[in-house]
Parts: C-alpha cells; sequence; structure tokens
C-alpha cells in the first residue's frame, strides 16, 4: 500500500501563484511515476501533470508554461508550482501515484480556488 498525503493550495486571485506538495509513504519500490490530476465541479478528473522517477514529465496543454512539477526521489515527494494561475484552474488537485504496471494511488484531495 502506498499513502499520499497533499498539502498546499487554497484561494488565490487570478495571475497568482500557488504551490502543491506531496508526500508518499508505505510500499513505494514499483512507484514510477507520481503527478497531479484535478477535478472541477461537474467535470471528470484529468491529468495536470505528471514526473518519472527519472524527472520526464509530461504536461496537460492547458498548464504548459504556467505549471511546472518537480520530485525529489530521496524524499517521495512531488511538488506541483502553479504561477499565472486562472479561474479555469479551480478544482480539487489530486496526488497521484503510479506503479510500472498501472496500479494508481490517489491522495485525498486539496482545494485550490482561483477567484476575485
Amino acid at each position: 500500500q502506498v499513502q499520499l498525503v497533499e498539502s498546499g493550495g487554497g484561494l488565490v486571485q487570478p495571475g497568482g501563484s500557488l504551490g502543491l506538495s506531496c508526500s508518499a509513504s508505505g510500499s513505494l519500490l514499483d512507484i514510477y511515476t507520481m503527478g497531479w490530476y484535478r477535478q472541477a465541479p461537474g467535470k471528470q478528473r484529468e491529468l495536470v501533470a505528471t514526473v518519472t522517477v527519472s524527472h520526464i514529465t509530461v504536461y496537460a496543454e492547458s498548464v504548459k508554461g504556467r505549471f511546472t512539477i518537480s520530485r525529489h526521489n530521496a524524499a517521495n515527494t512531488v511538488y506541483l508550482q502553479m504561477n499565472n494561475l486562472k479561474p479555469e484552474d479551480t478544482a480539487v488537485y489530486y496526488c497521484n501515484a503510479a506503479t510500472t504496471y498501472e496500479l494508481h494511488y490517489w491522495g485525498q484531495g486539496t482545494q485550490v480556488t482561483v477567484s476575485t
């Protein structure tokens, strides 16, 4: 089993910045990819960004150039720096960890609200 604990999030004005972090614990030997997904009200959960153990990153088109994902393997932690936030970034953000055989683990989610 893998446990994921998220921190960060909150309320920010459009154009502002926020950072999220997620710490993993438990059986981490097979974890290959860590990342962030988000789910807005009435919408399906969608990928935001992922990073592999070798630091290969994937971003959703909507966040490219604004969000940066990074990973500290020794600390089993993944970070998401979000800049130039827009109202459409408002969602619950979920940390994700996945094994090479596509077993996924999820955090409890943290709310990000971009509003005036």
